[in-house]
């Protein structure tokens, strides 16, 4: 098996393979663990979920940290993580994966930058989804620097500018409120309404405040009642009012955003309509200058190394089933795809084990456990974001519960498809089987 990616989500699923047994490569394009938390943040980061709700089930973060650790400590932590079960041992760092083909036999080839080609019984993608950028398209051209949030490294590239920030996302909030420190003028411009949060309620991290047993629309309304009463009616900021229900989208995580605008340091504006040089002009008819625009416009979720259309993508979305799982394919688990309301480390600390469960009982079957699962009614997620209450619930309940039901229901869809079933599921993208060594 090979896993693609050291990041929080290759780090926590290397570790479910090691303690089940099953062999696996893995490899890291970078130069160390940590995914976005060593390449893709910017230096003053901290995390929006809390220490307790962030790290691994089995491996606490340090008592000395604070309830939202910095970038430093988070990378510190995965560090640490990786070697304290042994995993760096079995990282190739530098080692980049530009193809990934399913082959006939139902193995996987996957050939490396520097053109050498492998062959895995299977592919565990943990490549993230916050690092192919999308950008925004206006009308007209601008004049000064335009960069994406990803760019955004610290405080020294808003020193003295005229900054504008375009998103309503906890990146854009973050950056808006650090110019409002270091920038000359610091504006945000919001396509829609968002909901703003503070980071702690009642003296607790905000995904800390409900227990995750907490049915969401009992979520919905307490938060709702807690917004009105701790942040009140967005227009008294200058914000427009939440197009959308509290969890339909990511909340905003910002404690220090309201009040920089209520210090007139940061100043609201709507979508930009057009440029013309160093002049944004706003959909209200509004228009400033500005020396350097900041798009925290969010990420496409994208897998450049695999066949185009191999994982079918759907308003962002990855249409898989079981939460990492393709129909027609043995072995190729795309997984961290979604964007919890909690930290990683419990989820992972679940989902890993399911995961490593999952390779183990693919091995007993015929036919794709993704074929299976689809036959068995099961549907791809409609949403990026899930509730994680309820997904800690599927996650423990599909540990013992798949192994017992799956094979049944193999069974039946054997007698279905009569002789050879694998022969009769199609497989695109398949170019045929070679004599190379097997991983």
């Amino acid at each position: 098996m090979l896993v693609i990616g050291a990041g929080p989500v290759g780090l926590g699923i290397a570790k479910s393979l090691t303690e089940r047994h099953i062999a696996y490569d893995q490899v890291e394009a970078d130069s160390d663990v940590g995914g976005n938390w060593y390449h893709g943040i910017y230096r003053t980061a901290h995390i929006i979920s809390s220490r307790k709700t962030t790290e691994f089930v089995d491996f606490p973060m340090p008592p000395s940290y604070p309830e939202f650790p910095s970038r430093g400590q988070m990378l510190d932590y995965l560090r640490a993580f990786a070697e304290h079960f042994g995993l760096r041992e079995n990282i190739a760092f530098g080692r980049k994966v530009i193809l990934v083909m399913p082959r006939v036999d139902e193995l996987w080839s996957v050939t490396f930058a520097d053109g050498e080609e492998c062959i895995y019984k299977g592919v565990l993608v943990c490549t993230g989804h916050h690092w192919s950028k999308c950008l925004p398209s206006y009308p007209g051209r601008f004049s000064g620097q335009l960069i994406h949030a990803k760019e955004y490294e610290g405080p020294e590239q808003l020193v003295g500018k005229r900054i504008l920030v375009i998103g309503g996302g906890n990146s854009a909030c973050d950056v808006a409120s650090e110019a409002a420190r270091y920038g000359e003028t610091s504006e945000l411009s919001l396509r829609r309404g968002y909901w703003f949060m503070p980071k702690t309620i009642f003296g607790k991290p905000f995904h800390e405040v409900l227990p995750l047993a907490t049915p969401i629309w009992l979520q919905r309304l307490l938060l709702r009642l807690l917004a009105r009463v701790v942040v009140g009616d967005y227009r008294r900021y200058g914000l427009p009012k939440p197009d959308h229900r509290i969890f339909d989208h990511h909340p905003t995580l910002n404690s220090e955003l309201l009040e920089h605008l209520k210090h007139g340091r940061v100043k609201p504006r709507p979508d930009v309509a057009r440029f013309d040089g160093d002049r944004a002009e706003f959909v209200d008819g509004t228009a400033g200058h500005y020396d350097l625009i900041v798009c925290a416009t969010g990420y496409r979720l994208d897998f450049p190394f695999l066949p185009e259309g191999l994982v079918p993508i759907r308003n962002e979305v990855a249409q898989v089933y079981g939460g990492s799982m393709l129909p027609g394919y043995k072995h190729i688990y795309i997984i961290g795809t979604i964007t919890p309301r909690y930290g990683f480390g419990p989820l992972l600390s679940e989902g890993g084990a399911l995961i490593a469960n999952l390779v183990q009982l693919q091995d007993r079957l015929t036919l794709p456990l993704g074929t299976v699962l689809q036959a068995m009614g099961q549907k791809p997620p409609s949403s990026a974001y899930i509730d994680a209450g309820a997904a800690m619930r599927q996650l423990k309940r599909g540990k013992w519960l798949l192994p017992l039901l799956v094979p049944r229901a193999e069974r039946r869809l054997r007698r279905k498809l009569g002789t050879s079933p694998s022969k009769r599921i199609e497989r695109p993208h398949a170019p045929p089987a070679a004599d190379l060594i097997v991983y």
